[in-house]
């Protein structure tokens, strides 16, 4: 039996986040702390992202209160897959209390550029922080704009680094092919989601017809869905956002015995989620620069954030 306590949080970002989803300026999430009878404690992190298929913050806090204010490893073993980012939160939160979540290793790091022409004033910084893959967003504004910008784009960043795009599911076939066809022009490392959810089939028809990689992200917010899509046949790119994806070992046993080309991404949590996606990352997917190169977005630093939070 551990002692159970939480913080919500909502957290402003420097500027706000532009997706295809729309204009994202706060991150909601809720912090847990566990602790044993005999002082040891566990730290875990809900940072859940609706639009990505997880519970709502409001789900994830109404089911804190139901635990509250104990709660045992057979309770963390039992929550429901329709709470991913609560199964995230307390499994890293057990872990990091029993010492049994693998040590933390270096590993490359991408960041993320703002979309359209701010990204040319962006990859400076995180240049200078030592990232060498960029990922950019796309289908924001007018594609034919944004795509006006690419070639310059690769242009404008040093040729030892790597570019990959996010489209968040916001391309038709005709001007998702427009994109792939100057992607294998310029050698674009992949492209996120360039299809809807709901267009599997043709982001499999994409993958075979052109050679930049597709990568699929809001298709696999779920370990169900990463399964649907890999027992469907999808050999390519799977993005993995481990703080939504639910408990972390059953998303390390799928990774393992499918061995799947896997990118681990950030939901622009704090460093308590990053830390276990960044072990993950390093275990699994070595050679893929993961994307939680994501301090930027944050005025304060994450240990004045959580210092300020939990003594509240």
């Amino acid at each position: 039996m551990y002692k159970f306590e939480y913080r919500v949080y909502r957290r402003r970002f420097a500027q706000p986040l532009i997706t295809h989803h729309g204009l994202w300026a706060t991150r909601e999430g809720i912090i847990i702390r566990l602790t044993a009878v005999d002082g040891r404690t566990g730290w875990g992190e809900m940072a859940p992202l609706p639009a990505f298929g997880s519970e709502r913050l409001e789900t994830a806090q109404a089911y804190c209160d139901r635990l509250f204010p104990e709660v045992t490893p057979a309770a963390i073993a039992a929550i429901p897959d329709s709470l991913p980012a609560c199964q995230f939160a307390f499994e890293s939160a057990l872990s990091n209390l029993t010492a049994t979540e693998p040590a933390e290793r270096e590993l490359p790091q991408s960041g993320l550029l703002p979309p359209g022409q701010a990204a040319f004033a962006a990859w400076r910084s995180l240049w200078e922080t030592g990232k060498r893959t960029f990922k950019w967003k796309i289908a924001v504004g007018d594609w034919r704009d944004e795509l006006a910008l690419l070639e310059p784009l690769r242009a404008a960043i040093p040729a030892n680094s790597t570019l990959r795009l996010d489209a968040n599911g916001g391309l038709t076939w005709d001007i998702a092919c427009a994109w792939l066809e100057a992607c294998d022009r310029l050698d674009i490392e992949m492209v996120e989601q360039p299809l809807p959810v709901d267009q599997f089939d043709d982001l499999c028809r994409l993958s075979d017809r052109f050679q930049t990689p597709i990568a699929l992200d809001e298709s696999v917010g779920q370990l169900h869905q990463l399964e649907s899509c890999h027992q469907r046949g999808w050999r390519g790119i799977f993005v993995i956002k481990p703080a939504i994806a639910g408990f972390p070992s059953r998303v390390r046993a799928f990774c393992r015995d499918r061995q799947v080309d896997v990118v681990f991404s950030s939901v622009l949590g704090t460093s308590i989620a990053r830390r276990v996606g960044r072990g993950m990352a390093a275990e699994l997917a070595p050679t893929r620069a993961a994307g939680f190169g994501v301090e930027q977005w944050f005025r304060e630093s994450d240990r004045e954030f959580l210092d300020a939070l939990w003594q509240n």
